[in-house]
């Protein structure tokens, strides 16, 4: 399967397939939010929106980037998010970069928002869907961030069976300029498992596919099949 790799600037168009990369954090903290019960997380381009969207709907909840602030709920951290319960809920995201570069492609026909934790699934997701070529949209540093670039690379080499060794990947991901800063803590909003959550392979067993809803930019766990329907 035929499939490159652009940052968010370089998007022009609309891609056939495209899969949302963000290591550290964004779609791990995603998934960790499916695997604590939320139903359903709403993509927001600002935070005001995030706002706006969680007080129009009562019962929803709101997280993003950085230190904690009034009228969010959660931060964009795995470490500190893992403990919570979600189960039911609704919740709104709104982060640097994979938040952006998910709602920059969400017309394609196909949006799938994907980290080292789902990338198995990503994978194989795309084997069975069989859609054709692939753009992997690297959300980090404008498309530099070599955690992100190596979980496309990753995901992509695995679209050709499940053999590939994950270790090369990882090191560049445990090594990259976002890893650094996490562990420095100079990231707010920040817990110390943050970077070793992000580096968990195939921690959860499904896809993360974003969809039109009415107006919204909708992101869903998936079920894969052949992938057990429990996490490691």
């Amino acid at each position: 399967m035929d499939h490159h790799f652009v940052g968010i600037p370089e998007l022009t168009g609309v891609p056939r397939v495209a899969v949302v990369i963000d290591v550290m954090r964004a779609f791990t903290v995603a998934a960790w939010a499916f695997s604590r019960g939320v139903e359903r997380i709403v993509l927001a381009p600002t935070e005001s929106e995030a706002l706006a969207l969680k007080e129009g709907h009562p019962g929803w909840l709101a997280l993003k980037d950085g230190a904690p602030a009034a009228g969010f709920d959660a931060v964009n951290s795995p470490g500190l998010l893992r403990s919570r319960d979600f189960t039911g809920r609704t919740l709104v995201q709104k982060t640097t970069a994979g938040t952006v570069g998910a709602l920059a492609v969400a017309d394609a026909p196909l949006v799938l928002c994907a980290s080292f934790v789902v990338a198995g699934p990503t994978a194989r997701f795309l084997r069975t869907e069989g859609s054709g070529p692939v753009t992997f949209v690297v959300t980090g540093e404008e498309g530099r961030a070599d955690e992100d670039l190596a979980c496309a690379e990753y995901i992509g080499r695995s679209l050709a069976g499940d053999d590939v060794e994950a270790a090369p990947y990882l090191h560049r991901a445990r090594t990259s300029r976002a890893a650094a800063d996490l562990a420095a803590g100079l990231r707010s909003g920040y817990h110390p498992d943050d970077v070793e959550l992000c580096l968990e392979v195939d921690r959860f067993p499904f896809a993360m596919v974003a969809r039109q809803e009415e107006s919204l930019t909708v992101l869903r766990p998936v079920a894969v099949p052949g992938v057990p329907s429990g996490s490691r």
